[in-house]
């Protein structure tokens, strides 16, 4: 009996995906295992594997249709014995797919005149095979994937391709005369990822629909810095980061605060026994964010290990649904980018998300004395529907606490 295969839900809040790439024809012998093709869901790029053997009897979704519904046939395997007389009884109905509108066309530069030069044969035709990891690595070192000979399965460039292969030196491009500039300034349309369209969905939501009020407060890091060296002058083999303190300082906050631990849910009110702490990681194309589980259990080594971990997985698009799915708070660090101090918008149905910025030197009043301090300014994010002015104020009050006296962490 031919096997059916519909588009997988690969995230739990995918409803549509795009198939970016078909890795196999109609007429293909598959295996368990065998990687079908390259899906673009909401969070990332992730591969299609089957999990049966058989022959690619027809496939029902072309490659490159977005908005394709969770659920929706996509293609059918023949079992051994079987041919195409079996996709007789296989309705294409049942692949409908929702069809995407026509690309606007992009508005005509000013026209700039150029000195021409030979044109070149494409170094490479038809479509290049390569994996997500392969392509990401390859955009991060600014090289053109389809100059790198692949090695992988059916001549697939992968991993090891990218990261071992060497740019030929290339001609200077051809100079550029002067043009007019006037009118409107030249542009080229970027297509949206799925992941940034869910990004733009969910936080325009969120500032539309989510009453946000903010709390600020400027802590002192000179004992946490000191306890910090002390740390990791004692071991190589871990290295705590601010970033960790500042979790682990986030996690007993929570645990101390419980009212600041919640979700609100139109009728009721979520309160969680466990802070589960979401950290923001910048990547290619967008923003995920991780979930610390139990951090409030967990000690700063753990703390460290799980937080690399999980970025590096974040970086790679190896993120696993249970690795970002959840979360109770949510922290944004962009002080490591040199930014004093900033407003983050909170991630629904979240109740509260920590902006943190930079440490540096400041002049602080002690007893009426002048002296130097190394002072880091956050901003606490709360929906007012669930958290109110005082209980975000003893929560970040908490916080504070924590970080200036780090022993107190121990406790």
């Amino acid at each position: 009996m031919a096997i059916e295969l519909f588009m997988p839900a690969l995230s739990p809040t995918m409803e549509t995906g795009t198939l970016a790439k078909w890795l196999v024809k109609e007429g293909d012998a598959v295996e368990s295992g065998t990687i079908l093709a390259e899906i673009e869901t909401d969070k990332a790029t992730m591969e299609f594997e089957s999990i049966d053997e058989g022959v690619v009897g027809k496939i029902f979704v072309t490659e490159g249709a977005e908005n394709v519904a969770v659920g929706t046939l996509i293609a059918v395997l023949l079992e051994e014995g079987e041919d195409a007389s079996t996709l007789d009884n296989i309705s294409e109905s049942k692949a409908e797919v929702p069809v995407a509108e026509a690309p606007v066309a992009p508005v005509a530069a000013p026209p700039v005149a150029v000195k021409t030069a030979p044109e070149e044969a494409p170094s490479h035709q038809g479509r290049v095979f390569s994996s997500p990891l392969a392509r990401r690595i390859a955009a991060q070192k600014n090289i053109d994937i389809t100059d790198v000979s692949g090695t992988g399965p059916r001549g697939r460039v992968i991993k090891r391709d990218v990261e071992n292969f060497t740019p030929a030196a290339k001609t200077a491009a051809p100079a550029v005369m002067a043009a007019a500039l006037d009118g409107e300034a030249p542009f080229e349309e970027v297509k949206l990822s799925n992941m940034r369209k869910t990004i733009a969905k969910r936080l325009t939501e969120s500032k539309q629909t989510v009453p946000h009020f903010y709390l600020g407060v400027d802590i002192e890091l000179d004992n946490l810095l000191q306890a910090r060296k002390d740390l990791n002058s004692m071991s190589d083999e871990y290295k705590i980061s601010v970033n960790d303190f500042i979790i682990r300082a986030c996690a007993l906050a929570l645990k101390k605060v419980p009212a600041a631990n919640v979700q609100f849910g139109g009728d009721v009110m979520r309160q969680y026994s466990r802070a589960d702490v979401s950290v923001a990681v910048a990547i290619p194309g967008g923003l995920i964010t991780p979930v610390i589980r139990g951090a409030e259990q967990k000690g700063l080594r753990q703390i460290s290990e799980e937080t690399k971990m999980l970025a590096k997985k974040a970086r790679d698009g190896k993120l696993m649904p249970e690795d970002y799915a959840g979360g109770t708070f949510s922290i944004s660090n962009l002080g490591m980018m040199g930014i004093k101090q900033f407003q983050a918008v909170i991630n629904p149905p979240q109740a509260a998300i920590l902006a943190v910025g930079s440490g540096e030197q400041r002049v602080v009043v002690k007893d009426g004395v002048m002296t130097p301090a190394t002072v880091m300014s956050v901003n606490l994010a709360c929906d007012h529907r669930a958290i109110d002015g005082a209980v975000g104020s003893e929560f970040l009050g908490a916080i504070k606490t924590f970080l200036e006296y780090p022993s107190t962490m121990l406790l």
